[in-house]
């Protein structure tokens, strides 16, 4: 923990880098991914404050649309950036070796994490079959295939659902490798990922 405190001491330390911010943000990019330690979105898109906008929950998940009910964190976060900060880009990430897919790939029991049982059952069904990736076995395609349901469900969100066919916003599916550190994005053409 003190290295955490020694930067957070010496990073206020700048106020004139800071001054700007305090007039308001602009961020040009929601960035969703998990709350894993790991896919941090600063230290991967060597984005400054004020740069990126960040939604992050248990397996990058994005909770299905629904009105009529109380929204959650996760809805209000997207409406809010995409209708009010004019996001240009949403970026949902998901990462190898996720735990929060971990127990729909596996199929473990999550009644003694009630709250996790819950929020899981917003992510994608478990896989029919077993994950053919030779890095890890149980994860890696497991974890795109989550991923591309979340950004399918992004995607009929009021708020975001017509923004990519009108040319005022993009959407990239992007996964990050927690063993090598790479990126890689989803290419609907070929429906692959490739490296950024």
């Amino acid at each position: 923990m003190q290295p955490l405190i020694d930067n957070a001491r010496t990073f206020g330390q700048r106020p004139e880098e800071f001054a700007k911010l305090a007039e308001g943000q602009s961020p040009r990019v929601l960035f969703i991914t998990c709350s894993d330690s790991r896919p941090v979105p600063a230290p991967v898109t060597g984005a400054a404050p004020g740069e990126l906008f960040e939604l992050r929950t248990a397996g990058d998940t994005v909770p299905p649309y629904a009105s009529g009910r109380p929204p959650c964190e996760a809805t209000t976060t997207i409406e809010y950036a995409a209708n009010f900060l004019g996001v240009q880009d949403i970026v949902v990430c998901g990462h190898t070796h996720c735990g929060a897919v971990a127990p729909l790939v596996r199929g473990n029991e999550l009644d003694p994490v009630p709250a996790i049982r819950d929020w899981l059952a917003h992510a994608a069904d478990r896989p029919a079959e077993a994950d053919p990736d030779p890095v890890d076995p149980a994860l890696a395609a497991s974890a795109r295939h989550h991923l591309l349901a979340q950004m399918l469900r992004l995607r009929s969100y009021p708020c975001v659902e017509s923004g990519p066919a009108e040319g005022r916003l993009r959407l990239r599916s992007w996964c990050y490798e927690a063993h090598t550190g790479a990126v890689l994005e989803h290419c609907a053409d070929t429906d692959t990922f490739q490296a950024l």
